[in-house]
């Protein structure tokens, strides 16, 4: 799964219409109730349902984070721009940092190519590339940079030797 761009827009501009129709919604509903109109009252509802499906579109997104959505099941984009913003409507909608990351392996005991037993440890710098991957193509990404992490430094620990007396 490859990471693609979701449809967004300006989440004041949203906030502002949302405000808007509650508004809107909450004087039909007390012009209803006040003159005894029913057609008043059914409007004002529809209108503050529609103002709170607008209301489930807003996100946040803070700087170097994104936002992965997925609509009852299925991806539909991220959104990587930091601000506010209003998207599709119902979206679940996960937070995956940006940011550089460390991360300390433990020490761990390889034999090296000469079948000498040495104990090693490494910290490893990464960031997150494509959000969509790191949420649906493994369980945990975290995790999963811990275990490719410690596998790679067995891997290259066993083909060196940690002494070598030969000017080779």
């Amino acid at each position: 799964m490859k990471e693609k761009s979701v449809f967004h827009v300006n989440g004041y501009l949203g906030l502002i219409a949302t405000l808007v129709l509650l508004g809107l919604g909450g004087y039909l509903l007390w012009i209803g109730s006040q003159n005894g109109s029913m057609g008043a009252i059914i409007i004002g509802a529809i209108i503050i349902i529609l103002a709170l499906l607008f209301a489930s579109s807003l996100t946040i997104i803070q700087p170097n984070e994104a936002k992965v959505l997925t609509f009852f099941g299925r991806y539909i984009g991220t959104i990587r721009n930091s601000g506010l913003y209003m998207t599709v409507p119902l979206t679940n909608k996960q937070t995956i940092s940006l940011r550089v990351r460390n991360f300390n392996s433990s020490i761990i005991k390889v034999n090296d190519s000469k079948g000498n037993p040495v104990e090693i440890a490494a910290v490893i710098v990464y960031k997150v590339v494509d959000s969509a991957k790191a949420i649906f193509s493994v369980e945990d990404y975290e995790q999963f940079v811990e275990i490719q992490s410690e596998s790679a430094i067995r891997h290259i620990a066993s083909q060196y030797p940690y002494d070598s007396f030969d000017d080779s």
